[in-house]
């Protein structure tokens, strides 16, 4: 039974590195449902590696800072395919290569860069591809569970996902003159993807999870991935401009007993 009706779709997927990131994750489970994957990827260099984990797929790049990559993108994807049924935005970037500073040192050209890449690209991407999504489809974002708690070492990347979160009601309303195409993000609590061990203090937080979650576990990536492939579903018709938390229970247990009592000693 295909519950999910993805059988016979086909996606746009942003953001395949590696075994470890979220869209491939999102990718094999989408395949598996028997939907066919288009991938675009940053550069040459990630294509090879890419690639080989879908072979039979095509795989297209493209610098998602460039508007002139952008628009060369579009109409190489369009002479190839007519029309997509969803989309995964599965991009962020940081420069943490100057360390971790205290929020009110983030240097502007870092904040920008990366509001560029993590946020604005989902805009920029949503328009290129309009005319290519299909009057249903559904636009899928990877968020985080929280943007207003504010962790030291995540630094000024939670205020840039706070106005991707934003931009789902916007964009929503936007193409709402001409479809019924919708905008969601799943929001993952830590995961252990390649790029968050580069974020400098990010193992020690994960560490600090796995113990607020109430189960003891740190939230899969598999599992943020599985919400990815309900919203990108047409069962999730109804769920439309919302950011769905995938954090095992994280929100709802900070004043664990046995974290207070390792705290206060006892």
């Amino acid at each position: 039974m295909d519950f999910l009706q993805l059988n016979g779709k086909r996606f746009l997927i942003f953001g395949v590195a590696n075994k470890k990131s979220v869209a491939y994750a999102v990718s094999k489970a989408l395949l598996e449902e028997g939907a066919e994957c288009v991938f675009v990827v940053q550069n040459e260099t990630i294509l090879e590696r890419a690639s080989k984990l879908f072979p039979d797929s095509a795989f297209f790049t493209c610098n998602v800072e460039n508007e002139d990559e952008i628009k060369a993108l579009r109409e190489k994807v369009g002479a190839r395919f007519d029309s997509f049924d969803g989309m995964l935005h599965s991009i962020a970037f940081a420069d943490y290569s100057e360390g971790m500073k205290p929020f009110h040192e983030t240097p502007k050209r870092a904040f920008l860069q990366a509001l560029d890449i993590s946020c604005f690209s989902l805009v920029e991407l949503s328009r290129a591809f309009a005319d290519l999504l299909t009057p249903t489809a559904s636009v899928v974002t990877v968020s985080i569970s929280t943007t207003t708690m504010a962790s030291e070492n995540y630094g000024y990347m939670a205020p840039i996902k706070a106005a991707l979160d934003s931009s789902l009601a916007f964009l929503t309303k936007s193409f709402s003159a001409f479809s019924k195409i919708r905008f969601n993000a799943v929001a993952p609590s830590l995961l252990k993807t390649s790029a968050s061990a580069g974020i400098p203090g990010y193992l020690d937080s994960y560490i600090f999870a796995e113990q607020a979650i109430p189960r003891k576990e740190a939230v899969k990536t598999e599992e943020a991935a599985a919400a990815a492939v309900f919203l990108l579903s047409p069962r999730s018709s109804g769920i439309v401009s919302q950011k769905i938390v995938v954090d095992a229970g994280m929100s709802t247990n900070y004043f664990d007993k046995a974290i207070i009592d390792r705290v206060v000693g006892r």
